[in-house]
């Protein structure tokens, strides 16, 4: 879990590089078309002249005059179709601003792949992933949209959730000339060495269940200790993989490690999407997910297989709250949305998120922080070495003297308030706290379950958004 957890001016030929439209899609409720512009696989070298095609979705439907904001979604770890029908704020307050709506894919995800099928294949094609290549990429778009005449003088606000919301406070920090502003939801820019404490995160995520009843967790720091007793033998492993009908049956200690992992990332995900309302971000789930999950450990006398036949009818709450999936897959535990292989390369080199655990103030399985030991095997995998101070080089950590107009927005029962900015930096750096939401809530579309703080910062949003387009429009 821990390892997975964590400018070129316009010229006239830039025209030439954004392709026709590929498509008109609507997928769910939101109308976008897909377009392709042509990138530098490597921004900051004369030696490499590779290009590829980076996706983006436009919608142009509420542009009503000339020099139209453009809202742009910087794009995070995974195919951007996704972001764009979990982003509905934007949607929403487009027609009121009049804004060119962009979602841009990040490199190395969905279909943005510099080298096609072969992207992954070859160490030296994929250390062109890193955020300030994608930060460069969406650079250039934003340069290609802006050569056009009726975009010439628009102002650019930036927006994103989770990665994606630190890509946003990032290009704001880094290109204010390109980008006027940012909203910045659930962006855990401090989550890295020597800024917080490493079990801060799995903290946060057990006082969620604790929250929901004080059971329950003391029943899931009781199940590590129970499975490894029942599946010290290849009849408890059998009696394990059929009872929770597991696609890929137990047949070694390591199958049993990939469980144990499988679960931990279940119990973050269900805490970080506790959303007051149904909804099938990560996965089909109903609303306080977290709160329903542990209606089924509230017995505290539980122990050894009734315990982990209670386990499965909690954990079915995220896997099969459909009722139509026939087994538990232990591959993914966010198969609809995380693109892992990038995701897992890029928390190998720069994007090192330290976490830990320790079994006492936590109910997860006691895990130290080696970033020697990390390092390795990162190593092992792609045959790089972890560069974990990187980020706070590249754009500051603790500090942001140089920042301006960003509004960093966290909800109190998401995991990733660990790293988040929790207090104001300046007049125009803005924090604001949400106690009852989740992970980038207030980036969602508007429901009738919304808790009243959500409520009230998306309105200091939309003042803020107004505030820095009249602010642009007097330089």
């Amino acid at each position: 879990m821990y390892l997975r957890m964590q400018l070129l001016l316009c010229t006239a030929a830039l025209l030439c590089r954004s392709t026709v439209q590929l498509t008109s899609s609507q997928s769910g409720q939101y109308k976008y078309e897909i377009k392709t512009f042509d990138v530098r696989v490597d921004h900051f070298s004369f030696a490499i002249q590779d290009t590829f095609k980076l996706r983006y979705l436009v919608n142009d439907t509420w542009q009503k005059t000339k020099d139209a904001p453009i809202f742009f979604y910087t794009g995070n770890e995974g195919n951007i179709e996704a972001f764009a029908e979990n982003t509905g704020f934007v949607w929403e307050i487009a027609p009121q601003f009049h804004a060119l709506v962009i979602f841009a894919e990040h490199r190395y995800y969905g279909e943005s792949l510099p080298y096609g099928n072969q992207s992954f294949a070859d160490p030296r094609h994929l250390g062109y992933l890193t955020s300030h290549q994608a930060l460069a990429d969406y650079v250039e778009l934003i340069q290609h949209l802006k050569s056009r005449p009726q975009y010439n003088n628009s102002p650019v606000i930036a927006f994103g959730g989770s990665y994606g919301g630190m890509l946003s406070a990032w290009i704001r920090m880094k290109y204010p000339h390109i980008v006027q502003g940012a909203i910045a939801s659930s962006a855990p820019l401090l989550q890295f060495m020597s800024c917080v404490e490493c079990d801060t995160f799995t903290r946060i995520t057990t006082s969620d269940y604790r929250a929901a009843n004080p059971t329950c967790p003391e029943l899931i720091k009781r199940t590590w200790s129970t499975i490894t007793n029942v599946t010290s033998n290849d009849q408890g492993k059998k009696w394990l993989s059929d009872n929770w009908k597991l696609c890929e049956p137990l047949k070694t200690a390591e199958h049993v490690k990939t469980l144990k992992d499988f679960l931990q990332d279940v119990y973050v995900n269900l805490a970080m999407v506790n959303y007051p309302y149904e909804a099938n971000f990560l996965a089909p789930l109903p609303g306080k997910p977290v709160n329903v999950f542990c209606r089924h450990l509230t017995d505290a006398s539980l122990t050894g297989k009734p315990l982990l036949s209670a386990l499965y009818q909690a954990v079915s709450v995220y896997t099969n709250y459909t009722g139509k999936t026939n087994c538990i897959s232990t591959t993914n535990a966010e198969p609809g949305l995380l693109d892992i292989q990038g995701w897992d390369y890029q928390a190998c080199t720069e994007m090192v998120m330290p976490m830990c655990s320790n079994g006492i103030n936590d109910m997860f399985e006691p895990a130290k922080w080696d970033i020697t030991s990390y390092n390795n095997t990162c190593f092992k995998k792609y045959s790089v070495s972890s560069q974990p101070y990187s980020i706070c080089e590249q754009y500051g950590c603790k500090k942001f003297p140089g920042a301006s107009n960003i509004i960093f927005s966290n909800g109190l029962l998401d995991p990733w308030t660990s790293g988040g900015v929790l207090r104001n930096l300046s007049d125009s750096v803005i924090s604001i706290v949400m106690p009852e939401a989740a992970h980038h809530l207030d980036l969602r579309k508007t429901n009738d379950k919304d808790p009243y703080s959500v409520i009230v910062t998306r309105k200091f949003h939309r003042y803020s958004i107004k505030k820095w387009i009249n602010e642009y429009s007097l330089k």
